[in-house]
């Protein structure tokens, strides 16, 4: 096996535990897939990962339900460097509007990977919101949403956004999403990052 693609193998393994650890509260090891320079930039959430974890812990004693799950990585390495973009989905469950309603984003996390005293970290995680929709948990239950106030949030994570905003959280309207000037942008950041330049936040 190449050396390319045993530093894919561990990125990919990486990445899944960054998944599993954290949908599992397995905090203390989840801790240790980040850069001690890593950020999480997230629909209700930027800033270092031990911020993020914390939010996170005080999010699940007040009940909120946010999972993910993982499809295909195509992963470019370059040195101590590499850009992952892994497909996934971000499952939340809570109340919109009284009614108990599970929503569903699908889009890829964009990761900056770094080797740090030897294995691989994140140093950047910056999801791309490609589409999202709304059900509630009872098919037979109805459900009537703010239609002014959905039409306020951008089309990759609308509902996403309604209901974060529903539970009080203040929701970043700029993210990159399938595309748009956005995620070009951050493709370029990538690149350039990739090519040895400095890390753009």
């Amino acid at each position: 096996m190449t050396q390319d693609m045993t530093d894919k193998l561990l990125i990919r393994e990486l990445i899944e535990r960054w998944a599993v650890w954290r949908d599992a509260g397995d905090w203390e090891r989840f801790a240790t897939v980040w850069h001690p320079d890593g950020v999480m930039m997230a629909t209700w959430f930027q800033g270092p990962f031990a911020d993020f974890i914390r939010v996170t812990q005080e999010g699940w004693a007040k009940g909120v339900s946010i999972l993910h799950f993982l499809g295909g990585s195509a992963i470019e390495v370059a040195g101590d460097r590499a850009i992952a973009q892994t497909k996934m989905t971000i499952s939340q469950r809570g109340p919109v509007e009284g009614v108990l309603c599970d929503v569903v984003c699908t889009g890829r996390f964009y990761d900056f990977v770094q080797k740090h005293e030897g294995q691989w970290k994140v140093l950047h995680r910056q999801p791309i919101y490609e589409k999202d929709r709304i059900d509630p948990v009872d098919p037979a239950a109805q459900l009537s949403l703010d239609a002014v106030e959905l039409a306020k949030f951008p089309e990759g994570y609308r509902h996403l956004a309604y209901i974060q905003t529903r539970i009080g959280y203040k929701v970043k309207l700029d993210m990159p999403m399938l595309k748009g000037a956005g995620v070009e942008e951050l493709y370029r950041r990538g690149a350039r990052w990739l090519a040895g330049g400095e890390l753009e936040r």
